[in-house]
């Protein structure tokens, strides 16, 4: 008798649960036909149609349960969760299948939100039980509002970075600003302390470092990850089938053509169109490109951006000012997809569909630095010209050495209309020698002869705990200092950024520099297979010469670029083989570039490795489905002729 009783009190509790798990529902055709007109109601605006299409159905099926949920979510839709409320309280939370539950859930989350009670809404958004993924992001931003509310910030930031890949449009550029925002709000010191206890591959540490930059405060630029150039023929493949190549049809190029600026922007433009050109060698489809006038002005530079979006472009190359491109960005959402030829000054991160790609100092800073710790150098002297891209150079020089457990020995800032430097290079209190300290000076350089294309040989490592001076000023300047430095008996070994090359060779001017190493563009020294002659180019082109070659470059680059960005963006590692330098796209949308390094021997300019792409078929080479296509003419709106000009990269 007692087994029998027991089994009917288990028969029984078996019956009890089974009429509380929701089972699998089979909807008629007709029903789901009324769901469906009900959804569309609510599409359309029609909320209170909706909500009521959505109970009338719960009566006619008995799956009342279901249909009260859809309709709360239409409440939320229209932005009354209030009055999702009463209908929620009459739901069965035990009958509901797994979506509909976690429905419920979510919508129970957003109310205890609206009346301020955040530990509920936590308690709702981390429950073990999984989503389903059209509810995701959801869960995810209701869990940061609620962390956020309950003063967690960092719990919020965190889970807000986990929705950020998944995002688009403006919800992602709105998305991004509330991590910084939040990250900001932790205040300085905490954040460099979470950031020095994170692995280098820590998802959460970009995020530091940006929030940090954005507070002011110089962090470490350690170089992109250069794992695999985009155009690898594939496996098997035709040589002209390239991965990732996907050009659109009609391209816009913003530049200000006239002013201050024409200068610069007639070496970007050659540059652009050198390369647009070239592609017609390796039988590449192009675009169709239209330039314009954007000015140089916020509102000039947004009604071109404008025009162009209204004329059809598929993609907008420009602006190029940081003036230009902050108006551009300032736009509640960019129509069209945009390669900016710039950084807006406020620092913000690209907009949504937006990359951004200049020419900035403190790239060379932070290269300089990383090129030092590898070299075997441990300490600096840091020796700049007053000019600003000279002191955005030394800060990212400062905070990627000390990142990378260098020691700043000394700062020193020479006073500008000034030849006599004496007294900043006492101030600094270098050591001296009749001869450079051991294990500091370089290894000598392999002699070679002086046509373009030469490559040094590359030099042995210093000594570890070696100390180096780093320099980021003109080459006029940088032919008064080092001579100076030599009568002061210091044989510390300089490192510079490109602003000490004038960009031809002149052996009688430059022998002052001999033995100084800086970064630059490859281009400048035929350093990367693939493209064009840097020689043949400036032989007829003044502004690929001088120091608008480097200008010339990035309007190579900026076309280059182009079939490339979504395939950068989309594929951390992948990298475009530039003219300007090895050019990565970041998780911000921000392409960065690794340049190639240099050394002055016997007054030229010569890099310090050779060839900088084993693979020389040129990335520009089409996918074979569109390797018979006809290259579309170029056409231009009122272009004036490009012009040398001595405008620094970093200054437009």
């Amino acid at each position: 008798m007692r087994l029998l009783r027991a089994a009917g009190l288990g028969l029984l509790i078996a019956l009890a649960i089974s009429a509380c798990v929701p089972t699998k529902v089979t909807r008629s055709p007709q029903e789901l036909a009324a769901a469906q007109h009900a959804e569309q109601l609510a599409s359309q605006g029609q909320f209170d149609q909706a909500i009521q299409a959505y109970l009338e159905l719960g009566r006619q099926t008995g799956d009342s349960d279901h249909y009260r949920v859809l309709a709360a979510e239409v409440y939320r839709e229209e932005g009354a969760i209030e009055q999702a409320a009463p209908l929620l309280d009459q739901v069965r939370r035990p009958r509901l299948d797994a979506e509909d539950g976690a429905r419920y859930d979510l919508l129970r989350a957003e109310l205890a939100l609206a009346h301020h009670d955040a530990h509920t809404a936590l308690q709702l958004t981390t429950q073990p039980a999984p989503v389903p993924p059209v509810l995701e992001l959801r869960l995810l931003e209701l869990r940061a509002r609620a962390m956020e509310a309950g003063g967690d910030l960092w719990g919020a930031a965190r889970t807000r970075v986990q929705m950020d890949p998944q995002l688009q449009g403006l919800d992602h550029t709105q998305n991004r600003k509330q991590i910084l925002d939040l990250l900001g709000r932790l205040g300085i010191e905490p954040l460099k302390r979470r950031g020095a206890a994170m692995q280098s591959g820590d998802r959460m540490l970009p995020w530091i470092n940006e929030a940090l930059t954005q507070l002011g405060v110089p962090v470490a630029q350690p170089q992109p990850d250069l794992d695999q150039p985009v155009g690898t023929m594939l496996p098997g493949a035709d040589a002209n089938v390239r991965e990732g190549y996907r050009m659109p049809a009609n391209v816009a190029l913003l530049l200000p053509l006239g002013g201050n600026f024409a200068g610069a922007s007639g070496a970007i433009r050659q540059g652009f169109f050198a390369a647009y050109a070239d592609a017609a060698r390796n039988n590449a489809p192009r675009a169709n490109v239209r330039v314009y006038d954007s000015g140089g002005t916020a509102e000039t530079a947004l009604k071109a951006y404008q025009q162009a979006a209204g004329d059809g472009a598929q993609l907008i190359v420009g602006p190029l000012t940081r003036v230009e491109v902050a108006a551009v960005f300032a736009q509640p959402q960019l129509p069209v997809p945009t390669l900016a030829l710039n950084h807006p000054d406020d620092k913000s991160l690209p907009a949504a569909g937006a990359t951004e790609f200049g020419l900035l100092p403190e790239t060379e800073g932070a290269q300089a630095a990383d090129h030092m710790v590898e070299r075997g150098l441990h300490g600096a002297y840091v020796v700049t010209s007053d000019d600003d891209f000279a002191q955005r150079a030394a800060g990212a020089f400062k905070a990627e050495f000390e990142a990378r457990g260098g020691h700043i020995a000394g700062v020193a800032t020479l006073p500008p209309g000034k030849v006599d430097y004496a007294d900043a290079i006492a101030g600094l209190d270098m050591p001296t020698s009749a001869t450079p300290l051991a294990g500091t000076e370089p290894a000598p350089a392999a002699s070679v002869p002086a046509s373009a294309g030469s490559v040094a040989a590359t030099p042995e490592p210093l000594a570890t705990g070696g100390t180096g001076i780093f320099i980021s000023m003109r080459p006029e300047q940088a032919r008064l200092l080092l001579p100076q430095l030599h009568v002061a008996q210091i044989g510390l070994p300089v490192f510079a950024t490109s602003h000490i090359y004038a960009g031809v060779d002149d052996a009688a001017a430059n022998r002052d520099l001999d033995g100084v190493e800086f970064c630059d563009a490859p281009w400048l020294f035929d350093a990367q297979p693939g493209l064009p002659g840097h020689d043949a180019i400036a032989s007829r082109l003044p502004s690929a010469r001088g120091t608008s070659a480097r200008l010339f470059a990035f309007g190579m680059d900026a076309w280059n670029l182009v079939p490339y960005l979504d395939w950068l963006r989309d594929h951390p590692g992948s990298y475009l083989p530039g003219a300007s330098g090895q050019l990565a796209a970041d998780q911000f949308g921000r392409v960065r570039r690794v340049l190639v390094w240099a050394r002055f021997q016997n007054g030229l300019a010569r890099p310090l490795t050779g060839s900088l792409q084993l693979d020389d078929v040129p990335s520009s080479a089409p996918p074979a489905s569109e390797g018979g296509s006809t290259p579309m003419p170029a056409t231009s709106t009122g272009v004036p002729p490009a012009t040398s000009t001595g405008l620094p990269p970093a200054e437009y």
